[in-house]
Order: C-alpha cells, then structure tokens, then sequence
C-alpha cells in the first residue's frame, strides 16, 4: 500500500478525467456466471456514492475494460460515468482515443487498474494507481497502490484523494455533515 505522498497529491491535483478497469477494481475480481449464462458482479455501495461525489467535483469518469457486461452498463449509467469502453483488447488505444475525445493532456488523466493488460495506459498517464491484490508487476508501476481492496472500497478512496487534492471535497461532503 502506498503512502499519500505530496508528488502524489500533486498529480492528483492536476486530474481531469479518471479511468477505472472493472473487474480486480470496481470488483473484488471474482466472476459469477450462471447457468443462463449471464454474468454476476457484486459492487460496493460506497464505491458508487464516491463516484457521483467525484462527478459532482468536475472530474470526468470512464470505464475502459476487456470484458463486456450488461451490468456494466448499468453501473456506469447509475454512478454518473458516461464514457465506458467493454470488450477492450488494448486499453492503450481505449486510452488515447478518450483523452482525445476529451481534449486533455496523458498527464490529467488518471488510470486505475489491476493487471497487467492496465500497465500500458497506467505508464502514460498522469496518475497510475493499483489495488493490493495487483501483481507486484503493476504495483510497481503504480504512483499510488490504494488500502482499500478492489471491489471493497478502493474506487472511493481515490474518489475521495482526488477530491482532497483539489480541494473540493470538504464543500461536496458539507451537506452530509450538519
């Protein structure tokens, strides 16, 4: 686990978009799939409301991942994230062809993975972070490797850090503290 260190903090700063992979980050990496064939993925609650307070900041929300889910779907239209990329062979292209979308900078954009089909976009990006359970491969190419376990509360501790880092979490949070 990392340290929040001031270089991190200071890149955190400067986020604009971040991207999330889904399964190992959003999840705890485990894949349910039944005998209709569909696919089970078990989210959590807090993860979900630290990405709507993280979109209500200004900072840009995406999914870029490998496999291709309807729950997905639904999980980025619920949590405010509108750009999402499913059945991703090379998340580098995914990538670029979002920050391009976007009009902003590999350096204010941040990229949250797990594996090493992530590292790619994690060595370009501006902000790099993993999940404990990563490989150490990705780990050390991470800026920031979260407390938190994918899947039990690592997406809203970023959601949170950004937010600290640009000083925007205290005025977001405020209604929830009277």
């Amino acid at each position: 686990m990392s340290e929040v260190t001031e270089t991190v903090l200071a890149r955190a700063k400067n986020i604009k978009v971040i991207i999330f992979d889904v399964d190992g980050v959003m999840t705890d990496g485990g894949l349910t799939i039944g005998d209709d064939a569909q696919e089970y993925k078990t989210f959590h609650a807090h993860d979900g409301l630290g990405m709507k307070l993280l979109k209500k900041s200004g900072v840009q929300m995406a999914i870029i991942t490998g496999r291709t889910s309807k729950v997905v779907t639904t999980r980025a239209e619920t949590t405010g994230i509108a750009h999402f990329y499913q059945g991703v062979e090379d998340k580098l292209v995914a990538f670029n062809d979002l920050i391009k979308e976007l009009n902003v900078k590999p350096e204010e954009a941040a990229f949250m993975g797990d594996d090493i089909v992530d590292v790619p976009p994690m060595l370009r990006c501006g902000l790099a972070i993993s999940v404990p359970a990563a490989p150490s491969s990705v780990k050390e190419r991470a800026h920031y490797v979260t407390t938190r376990q994918g899947g039990k509360g690592a997406v809203r501790e970023v959601c949170e850090l950004l937010m600290k880092a640009q000083g925007t979490y205290d005025a977001i949070t405020a209604q929830y503290f009277k």
